[in-house]
């Protein structure tokens, strides 16, 4: 499609690749856009993208007793969907809050870049290392926030 190479060097998740790494997924880059409450995926989906946000919100949403609960809630520059790139099934849906775009990576594509380049591959992979580690973190706490409040309501109503 593509975007410009210096537009994706802007973004967090690309802003340490070396150029000729960003002309490569410039290069395997899709423009894709979300309608406001669009599903981008389902949870547990074997959807095959990889996103990187441009634009808009998009809420990670974990349904229990058929009721979505938001997670996290992702903004342009933000990445999503990287459950594919590991070959895993996707932790959470995936719902667009507003108007969104995104690139989209075909994962296939990306790792038949990494098998051509090792170097690009742990570039990328050792990101999105960073990506997941944070992601973790932010649910950690979440989780604690969550229980805190149910230790709370449970003192209450004693």
């Amino acid at each position: 499609m593509n975007v410009d190479t210096p537009v994706l060097d802007r973004c967090p998740f690309f802003e340490h690749f070396q150029p000729k790494h960003l002309d490569k997924l410039n290069a395997l880059s899709s423009l894709v856009r979300f309608a406001k409450d669009e599903i981008v995926f389902q949870e547990d989906d074997e959807d095959t993208h990889f996103y990187v946000l441009l634009s808009g919100r998009v809420a990670l949403e974990l349904t229990r007793g058929g009721k979505p609960h938001t997670i996290e809630i992702l903004h342009g520059g933000d990445e999503l969907g990287w459950s594919a790139v590991l070959g895993q099934k996707k932790q959470f849906r995936a719902r667009a809050l507003e108007p969104a775009e995104a690139w989209a990576f075909e994962v296939g594509d990306l790792l038949e870049a990494f098998d051509a380049n090792p170097y690009f591959a742990r570039a990328f992979l050792e990101r999105l290392a960073d990506v997941i580690a944070q992601r973790l973190q932010h649910t950690r706490k979440q989780l604690g926030r969550a229980l805190a409040d149910a230790r709370l309501s449970a003192k209450a109503s004693a």
